[in-house]
Order: C-alpha cells, then structure tokens, then sequence
C-alpha cells in the first residue's frame, strides 16, 4: 500500500521515517510523495588507463571518479548532453522495517531530458543515510542543476510485515549509511 499525503505526513511527524532537515510540508508534501532537494556533492568519471569497466578486474572504481562539493555561493553543477553523475540529496531520511522507498524523478525535469536515476530506485526497510541519484541528461541541451532545487521524490510503500534482514544488518550491504556519492561497488561480489 502506498502512503498517501496525510500518512506521509504522520509518520514523519511520529518520528517513525526521520528525514533530516526536517520537510516544509508546504513546499515538499506531493499527494502521495515527499520532494527532496539536490545536495551539493557530486561524482564524475575522470579519464583513466582502462579501456572499458570489467567488472572482474581489480579495478577500485572509486579511483576513477572524481568528487565535486560545491559550496553555498558557488556557481551550479551543468550537466552536458549524454554526461551523467552520481549526486545526493540534501536531505538523510531513515527507514523502519516495515517500510521502504521508492525514488522518482520529477516530471518537470523529465521534459528537460534529465533522469534522476538509471535503476536504483528502492530504498528497503532499515535504510539510513542520503540516497544517491543516477543522473544522467538524456538531451541535447546542458542542464544546470541548483544546490537545493527540488530534483525527485520519495513514495512509500508498507511492507506486509517486518523485515528480518533491513538494510545495513548484514556486511553484504555495501550502501548503508552513505553521505555523499560512492562508486559502484559490484566488482566487490566478484572477489567473494
């Protein structure tokens, strides 16, 4: 079952989804979605020696992305036509275990070619920390992305019942509790 506006709004109130700052309803609150606004770290590919991304080679992905922190009175991040970038949310929220997430980029930005996120879109139950946006312009117009303009939306959804393994209780969840952008850690699950 998806949350509508006044359950979102109760949970959140009640303390049972902590989201930090804390929302202004008026601004943020949807129908059945909280809005969330674009941080100010950012993780681009840098050029590199490798050719090509195997994920069995023993490649720290981390080495080949560069992180951008952009400061309050600095100027905005552009994302050029075909680019794409790892980004956070300016807001960290927290999950109970009968409750996840879902991630959905705005529509007003959509028609602009900007895509919030390329796959991961699911926050399960227990997640703590910021989430992390997939951005990519699809267009062929740069894009100019603001420190703190509303970029996507949280829905969520109740769980027929309590998670026993939430996110973050096993060392296999390589995203918990993250603040800025990491890199893709999948080449990690070959080595295992």
């Amino acid at each position: 079952m998806i949350l509508s506006d006044q359950d979102i709004k109760k949970i959140i109130q009640e303390g049972k989804v902590q989201v930090y700052p804390a929302p202004n309803f008026e601004e943020q609150l949807g129908p059945c979605s909280l809005d969330l606004h674009l941080g100010n770290v950012f993780k681009v590919f840098k050029p590199s020696q490798y050719p090509y991304l195997d994920l069995k080679r023993p490649v720290n992905i981390e080495d080949i992305m560069e992180e951008i922190v952009i400061g309050e009175n600095e100027s905005p991040f552009i994302l050029q036509p075909k680019d794409f970038v790892l980004a956070v949310t300016k807001e960290s929220f927290t999950l109970p275990n009968d409750l996840m997430a879902r991630l959905d980029g705005r529509s007003s930005l959509g028609r602009l070619g900007l895509v919030v996120h390329s796959t991961a879109a699911r926050f399960d139950p227990g997640w703590s920390g910021k989430a992390v946006m997939e951005l990519g312009n699809m267009g062929i117009m740069p894009v100019v992305l603001y420190t703190g303009m509303r970029v996507c939306a949280l829905t969520f959804e109740m769980l027929s019942s309590a998670s026993q393994s939430p996110y973050g209780s096993k060392a296999t969840h390589k995203y918990a509790s993250q603040e800025k952008p990491q890199a893709s850690k999948i080449n990690k699950e070959f080595t295992q």
